[in-house]
């Protein structure tokens, strides 16, 4: 077997999601442009497991395995190894830094986190260095774990899909108006992203609304929501796409005017940073967890996160504020990739090599 040098950090890259995936090839990007050389290894996507528990042990696996499989094609082991969440950690073949968007502790409470939270506690005390997406994913962590000094907070490069310079004029504009989708969601999991209620609201704005306006909803399979009876199979004004790729799934974005969301609960809002970055307006519920996404909504307008969904949603299309973009574009500064590339490099490469 052909042997590669050894590299200076090694990612072990869950990838159970479009939206992590990027943000671990962005984070190898970043390395690279820093100096460091860099491997990154993801797992393959396992079976479908009926509980949570049986599903993060199914990930757990196939990390340790691509893990595994990273560090027997090298000739000496790297210097340092980061774990993309707390998951990939959990069965790790030896210690490394987690980077995480929210710990087991916060996000599978009760009988769902029966064996993930005690040793998730153990992993995360041995972690020679701990890196949050954001401030509030490091408040969740768990007490005992002895975080003081092994924590930098690493939020994911957020940037426009493509550049406002090449948007059309009215959308550079900010003109919003000009969109041709009046709203979109995301819902991989429909249950936590509250799909539900998104669609509640949804119906009851759309009834006052021009005839031909949709919600486009991506991320669940179309038979999936029918099955479940959330949405009719040809239901007027609702368009079920399924998961799409990335870009074809950002080029809906920057066609929409609305990107709509009522989650339970938000380990980071992702996708609603993405949206808010290509010109949507946020409307959301709040949300327990550490969603990112909410101050920076609530601060652009905060008549656009309300319980009342459709109220929001209402304001938002009937009476948005102008400068909307531009102030979100602002807002998203400090997630964008110069400064994510300098924290990189005067922060964590010395941290990760040192």
């Amino acid at each position: 077997m052909d042997r590669r040098r050894a590299v200076d950090v090694l990612i072990v890259s869950l990838g159970s999601t479009a939206g992590l995936r990027r943000a671990d090839e962005d984070l190898g990007r970043s390395l690279e442009r820093a100096g460091a050389s860099m491997i990154l290894a993801t797992a393959e996507r396992p079976a479908s497991m009926r509980t949570l528990m049986l599903t993060d042990l199914a990930w757990a696996r196939a990390a340790r395995a691509a893990a595994r499989a990273a560090l027997a094609g090298l000739e000496r082991p790297p210097r340092a190894i980061v774990y993309s969440s707390t998951t990939a950690a959990l069965l790790w073949p030896q210690p490394g830094a987690i980077r995480f968007d929210a710990p087991s502790a916060a996000n599978r409470r009760g009988r769902h986190g029966l064996w993930q939270r005690p040793l998730e506690r153990l992993r995360l005390r041995r972690a020679p260095l701990l890196l949050p997406w954001s401030e509030g994913g490091r408040d969740e962590l768990p007490p005992g774990v002895g975080a003081r000094g092994r924590t930098l907070v690493l939020p994911v490069c957020i940037e426009p899909s493509s550049p406002v310079e090449a948007l059309a004029p009215r959308a550079a504009s900010e003109e919003l108006g000009a969109r041709d989708i009046t709203a979109i969601t995301y819902a991989a999991n429909p249950s936590k992203k509250g799909l539900d209620r998104v669609l509640a609201a949804w119906r009851e704005v759309r009834a006052g609304r021009p005839p031909g306006e949709e919600l486009l909803v991506v991320g669940t399979p179309p038979g999936e929501l029918a099955a479940s009876g959330l949405v009719p199979e040809g239901e007027p004004g609702i368009r079920v796409l399924g998961a799409l790729a990335p870009r074809d799934y950002r080029a809906l974005v920057r066609r929409a005017r609305v990107f709509v969301c009522a989650p339970r609960r938000e380990d980071y809002g992702l996708a609603q940073l993405e949206a808010l970055a290509d010109g949507c307006r946020l409307v959301t519920t709040p949300a327990p967890g550490p969603y990112a996404a909410l101050p920076i909504a609530r601060a652009l307008d905060p008549r656009l996160v309300d319980d009342d969904l459709a109220l929001a949603l209402r304001t938002a299309l009937e009476d948005p504020l102008p400068g909307y973009a531009a102030a979100a574009r602002e807002a998203l500064a400090p997630f964008g990739r110069e400064p994510l590339d300098r924290l990189v490099a005067e922060r964590l490469l010395p941290r990760l090599l040192g």
